[in-house]
């Protein structure tokens, strides 16, 4: 019997300017649980505001990955690169999704040093968690916790968990001409497919004939 190709969840980085894809991060394992905190934004208590939205619900997503260098380890010729570093790579991919590139903190301190009175925070490339087809969305990371727990004999992490935390971006965030934007606003639309088809219960099912 042939199993099904399991599909991994993971983050890309993509260029907003030409959308290519700058590097995908897949996760090892996917995680036994995803948590997701959807807060109201409500336009205000003053009467007659009670039922209206003043934006998109802020989404809040949370969890914990496993990244373990084990399997590799009993094939070393296979994986130089394991025996070598350990999960230092995966790891690193992971801390970079959190930081500024070390050359445009360069590029930036150059410009200060140029006596420009404006220089700008440096621009993170786009950020998409990927967990299926049916939810692709723009994030910005605000957790990041890795706890190393298992090292070869020159102190290179070999197991570890990963505590991620994000916030989907929206067009609140964006703005609807930013490509994220865009992004959120197909992931909204799919939403809305995905609730049609949940259909509608009678209202007999909650013990009522009529409102």
């Amino acid at each position: 019997m042939i199993s099904p190709r399991v599909v991994k969840a993971g983050l890309v980085q993509v260029d907003t300017t030409t959308g290519r894809a700058l590097q995908s991060i897949a996760l090892q394992y996917n995680p036994d649980a995803l948590t997701r905190t959807v807060t109201v934004q409500a336009a205000g208590a003053d009467p007659g505001q009670a039922l209206r939205l003043k934006g998109v619900a802020v989404e809040t997503l949370r969890l914990e990955a496993e990244v373990d260098a084990t399997d590799r380890l009993e094939f070393p010729a296979a994986n130089p690169g394991t025996v070598e570093f350990g999960i230092h790579p995966q790891l690193a991919a992971l801390e970079l999704l959190v930081n500024p590139r070390a050359a445009a903190l360069a590029e930036n301190d150059a410009l200060a040093g140029r006596g420009v009175l404006e220089v700008l925070p440096v621009e993170a490339p786009l950020t998409l968690f990927v967990w299926s087809r049916q939810r692709v969305v723009p994030v910005r990371v605000t957790e990041l916790s890795i706890a190393e727990e298992a090292f070869d004999a020159s102190l290179n992490p070999i197991r570890a968990k990963v505590t991620l935390g994000m916030r989907v971006l929206s067009v609140d965030d964006l703005g609807f001409a930013h490509r994220g934007g865009a992004l959120f606003m197909s992931h909204l639309r799919n939403k809305e497919a995905l609730a049609a088809r949940a259909g509608s219960a009678a209202l007999t099912t909650l013990g009522l004939e009529v409102i």
